[in-house]
C-alpha cells in the first residue's frame, strides 16, 4: 500500500484507492477540480470557479498530458477563454510572444517556454507575480524579465548543447547503447531539454549531470520501449535521490559515484538490449497535391486543441522534386522548396539542419509532415513542417 502523506486531506486522482474516473489530469486540473467542489459546496455561481479555466487550460497544455477526456474539455473551452482573458498578466505574456493565433501551439511554443524559463532559471516567483498583478506597467516589466530569462535559458541550452555534442563525438560515445555525459558548470535547470535533445539526435536513453562541488545533479531522457526510472533502480546504490518515470528522470549523487552510473547504466541498457527498437513516425495518411489547400488545413483546425494523445496529423507525400534546399540559423533548421510537376511547394523543417548535407537539387523526396497556413505579405499558402525525409523509390 502506497504511504500517503499525514494531512487533512490528499487530493489526487492518482490515488489508488481513487474513485474518480479520469486518472491523468495535471496538477493545475486536480486544483481546478478542488476549486470547483468548494464553489459547489459553498453555492457559488459556476462564473465563479469557470472564470480560471484560461490559467487552467495553459497548464494542462503546458503538461503534456494526454489531451483526452476531461483534459480535452478544459484545453478546449480554456483555449476560448484566454482568446478574452482578464488576467493582465497573461495578456501581457501574449502580447510579448507575437503569436496572432491562440490555439494550443501558441501555449506549448509562445507561452510555455516563458514561464518554464522561470523555474529553470531560478525565478520561479516572478511567473506567479506576472498572473497575479492588476497593474499593467508591472506586467509589461515582469514580462520583459521572462524574455529575458527565456533568452538567457535558450543560450545557455545551445552552449550546453554544442559541448555535449563535441563529448560525444570527442569519446565516440555515439557507438555506446547509452549516452551518460557530466561536466562543471552545466545549469541543472536546463540539462534536460539537452538530454532530450541528445536522445532525439541519436535514439539512444541519455544522462546528463551537472557537477556541484562533490554533489552532482541528473536529468535524463529515453526512448519508447525503455523505462527509464525502471532502469535507475538497478543502480539506487550510487544515487542519492531519483525520481520521474518511464521516459523522463531526474537524479542526484555524489560526484564520486559518477563512473559507477555511466558503467551500471550502460551495463543495464546493454542487458536490455535495444537494437530493436527503432524511431517511429506514426503517419495518418498519404496525401498528392489536391490535398494541398487552405480549405483542408483549415478544416484540420477543428482537431484543436491538440498535444499528448491527440497529435497533430501526419502526412506523407511522396515524389517529390527538391527545388532548392539549405540550412537556417546557423545549420539549424532546413528550408526547401519542393516540385510536383510545374507546382512549387514549400517546406521547413526544424533541428533538421543536418539534412542540407545529404540532399541535393533534383533529389527526388517522400516526405512526412504536418501541414500548416504560412501568412507572407498577405498571401496565405500551405506548407509542410517536416518531420523526416527519404529517398523515394
Amino acid at each position: 500500500m502506497e504511504q500517503l502523506p499525514n494531512a487533512i486531506a490528499v487530493v489526487d486522482n492518482k490515488r489508488k484507492d481513487s474513485t474518480y474516473p479520469f486518472k491523468s489530469l495535471a496538477g493545475v486540473g486536480v486544483v481546478f477540480k478542488l476549486t470547483q467542489a468548494i464553489g459547489k459546496k459553498l453555492n457559488l455561481p459556476e462564473k465563479e470557479y469557470l472564470k480560471y479555466l484560461d490559467i487552467v487550460c495553459i497548464g494542462t497544455i503546458s503538461d503534456i498530458v494526454p489531451l483526452i477526456d476531461e483534459n480535452r474539455v478544459i484545453a478546449k473551452l480554456g483555449l476560448k477563454l484566454v482568446e478574452v482573458t482578464k488576467n493582465i498578466g497573461l495578456k501581457s505574456l501574449l502580447d510579448a510572444s507575437g503569436y496572432k493565433e491562440i490555439n494550443s501551439n501558441t501555449i506549448s511554443f509562445g507561452i510555455a517556454p516563458r514561464i518554464n524559463a522561470c523555474g529553470r532559471m531560478g525565478y520561479e516567483e516572478e511567473a506567479l507575480k506576472l498572473f497575479l498583478t492588476e497593474d499593467e506597467t508591472e506586467a509589461k516589466i515582469i514580462t520583459d524579465r521572462l524574455n529575458k530569462y527565456n533568452k538567457d535559458r535558450q543560450d545557455i541550452e545551445k552552449s550546453i548543447f554544442e559541448e555535449a555534442i563535441s563529448k560525444i563525438e570527442e569519446n565516440h560515445l555515439d557507438k555506446n547503447n547509452s549516452i551518460v555525459l557530466g561536466a562543471e558548470g552545466w545549469h541543472h535547470g536546463v540539462i534536460g531539454i539537452v538530454s532530450s535533445k541528445i536522445t532525439d539526435i541519436y535514439f539512444k536513453p541519455s544522462i546528463l549531470v551537472c557537477f556541484e562541488g562533490d554533489e552532482a545533479k541528473g536529468s535524463g531522457r529515453s526512448i519508447p520501449g525503455f523505462d527509464l526510472h525502471e532502469a535507475l533502480s538497478y543502480m539506487s546504490d550510487y544515487l542519492e535521490k531519483y525520481g520521474g518515470h518511464e521516459m523522463a528522470i531526474g537524479l542526484s549523487l555524489k560526484r564520486e559515484n559518477f563512473k559507477k552510473l555511466q558503467e551500471k547504466f550502460e551495463e543495464y541498457v546493454t542487458k536490455k538490449d535495444i537494437s530493436d527498437i527503432l524511431p517511429i513516425i506514426e503517419i495518418d495518411k498519404i496525401i498528392t497535391l489536391k490535398d494541398l489547400n487552405t480549405d483542408t488545413v483549415r478544416e484540420l483546425d477543428m482537431l484543436e486543441p491538440f498535444g499528448e494523445a491527440n497529435k497533430r496529423p501526419v502526412f506523407v507525400y511522396k515524389n517529390l522534386k527538391i527545388d532548392s534546399i539549405r540550412a537556417l540559423s546557423e545549420g539549424k533548421h532546413l528550408k526547401l522548396t519542393l516540385k510536383d510537376g510545374n507546382t512549387i511547394i514549400n517546406a521547413i523543417g526544424f533541428n533538421l539542419g543536418n539534412y542540407s548535407k545529404d540532399y541535393t537539387i533534383g533529389d527526388k523526396i517522400d516526405v512526412a509532415g504536418m501541414l500548416e497556413i504560412n501568412s507572407f505579405n498577405g498571401i496565405d499558402s500551405v506548407q509542410i513542417n517536416i518531420k523526416d525525409i527519404m529517398k523515394s523509390y
